[in-house]
């Protein structure tokens, strides 16, 4: 209960109301539009990566930001972690039926601003 008001689940066929600060879908729309959760769903959009191949195919980002950021995602349900056993462990990770869901918007806004966009050179 907050501010005297209940919140409840929603039924089958409702929705979240993602305008209230307590809606829990608020976080993963937070962790998905973050300033690199977009790129990690789309850097797994056709392949399951290990950790430093994200780590190479997003440019800019840190070890430590790629470690907060797949872990938020894998939270959510977006992304799934398998770790192998071995020495040192090989962590991969892939997006789940909901990321794939998720991610495929967003797969046709980068594929529609990259279309749009003049060629610019490196650098």
């Amino acid at each position: 209960m907050v501010g005297g008001v209940q919140h409840r689940q929603p039924e089958a066929g409702e929705r979240y109301d993602v305008f209230h600060t307590d809606c829990p879908a608020r976080d993963v729309v937070d962790h998905v539009t973050s300033r690199w959760g977009v790129w990690v769903l789309i850097s797994l959009r056709s392949n399951d990566l290990r950790f430093y191949e994200l780590r190479e195919s997003i440019q800019g980002i840190s070890e430590k930001m790629l470690a907060q950021t797949l872990r938020a995602l894998v939270q959510d349900g977006l992304v799934w972690r398998k770790v192998e056993p071995t020495t040192p462990p090989q962590v991969t990770y892939g997006l789940t039926e909901f990321g794939r869901d998720v991610g495929e918007p967003l797969t046709e806004l980068f594929d529609r601003i990259t279309r749009r966009l003049s060629p610019r050179s490196a650098g």
